[in-house]
């Protein structure tokens, strides 16, 4: 198979609020510098009953003892792939965050590639609150978008419609967590180490 001819098609599910998603966008980022890539975004709401408003982190019901571990493990990831995580108390609504992403998606890639970044960098990097509408106007604007453009985004049915649509293919794709990518119909979960994807990647392109 010519890898300049036939990109993989990638489909990948993920949330605003998951730190593994931030750290497998950089991972897939890097895939994309090895192999042509067809990308299909699909973001998800992974926890739809958290206020807008954030909530401690200490609800979301993880042991003291896991969630220890779950973010030295995470540190070491996110410093692998060069992003500086801020400390952090609280999580939030990814709700219309996911809807701004939607609405970017429609600007074309530059518009989208800022706007993706952006939600992922102020949430984990700045510790600013992705559910809280100022902040997704801030990150829209910064991104390129008209503020007019971003006031109708988190208003317009098809961008609801989206997010529903997504939810229907992860169940169809077996997606159980974020982030789930799928490579050719192979399916992939979790922020896995790129030495796996760059696997993966050769054996679909030989195959």
């Amino acid at each position: 198979m010519d890898a300049a001819r036939h990109p993989l098609k990638v489909t990948v599910y993920s949330d605003y609020i998951c730190p593994f998603c931030y750290v497998g966008d950089r991972r897939l980022r890097r895939l994309a510098e090895r192999f042509p890539l067809d990308i299909t975004w699909r973001p998800v709401e992974i926890h739809p009953e958290t206020p807008p408003e954030g909530m401690p982190l200490e609800r979301l019901g993880y042991p003291p003892e896991v969630w220890e571990k779950m973010m030295a493990h995470l540190g070491n990831m996110a410093a692998e792939e060069g992003i500086a995580l801020a400390e952090r108390h609280f999580t939030t609504n990814s709700h219309n965050a996911l809807l701004l992403a939607e609405a970017a998606r429609e600007l074309g890639e530059e518009v989208f590639g800022r706007v993706h970044e952006g939600l992922f960098h102020a949430f984990f990097c700045e510790g600013r609150n992705i559910g809280e509408a100022a902040v997704l106007a801030d990150i829209a604007v910064r991104a390129g978008m008209a503020r007019e453009a971003f006031d109708r985004a988190l208003a317009d049915p098809r961008h609801e419609d989206a997010l529903r649509e997504n939810f229907v293919s992860a169940r169809q794709d077996g997606v159980t967590g974020v982030p789930t990518l799928v490579i050719n119909g192979h399916r992939v979960q979790g922020a896995v180490p790129l030495a796996n994807l760059l696997l993966l990647a050769e054996e679909l392109v030989e195959g």
